[in-house]
């Protein structure tokens, strides 16, 4: 189990989970752009705010390959089956509390159930697992945090 294999599981299970959610998005499964959501808390601007939610949530998706290393480290085990399991409790934290419940308060450009008529926020908050963004929302983030948590610990475990 190598910090490199887990770092390079995290490039490539980040590059599978943004394709599998643009996909999603292009196919009309869901509303969701992380990449949007991400850059407009640095941007107003739609096209540098992609840009830069690319480079964060790729950043991001480092960053993460990085706890799943040190949690595989620390019960001295590491699996695509341990990394799946790792990613679908990642995929309930992210959508269940962080993204629903920590991002509408400090995101600059995005409405909360507390905001009044006056302001204008851009982005609709993405409710309980992400479910304002679509009903297949919630699925398609499963599905991709769960292939990219398999794909570090399979990279974690030198298998792929």
């Amino acid at each position: 189990m190598t910090i490199w294999g887990a770092l390079a599981g995290g490039v490539v299970g980040t590059v599978v989970l943004t394709s599998t959610l643009r996909i999603a998005q292009a196919a009309g499964w869901t509303r969701m752009d992380i990449p949007l959501l991400i850059g407009t808390m640095f941007s107003d601007r739609r096209g540098r705010a992609s840009v830069i939610g690319y480079a964060v949530h790729f950043l991001n998706g480092l960053g993460f390959a990085v706890v799943y290393w040190a949690i595989f480290r620390a019960v001295g085990h590491a699996g695509w089956a341990f990394g799946a399991v790792l990613g679908l409790v990642h995929a309930m934290f992210a959508g269940g509390a962080l993204v629903n419940t920590i991002l509408p308060a400090v995101h600059p450009r995005m409405g909360t159930p507390w905001s009044d008529a006056e302001e204008t926020p851009i982005l609709e908050p993405p409710g309980f697992l992400l479910s304002n963004y679509g009903r297949r929302t919630a699925i398609t983030n499963i599905i991709a945090h769960v292939a990219y948590g398999a794909i570090i610990g399979g990279f974690a475990t030198g298998l792929w």
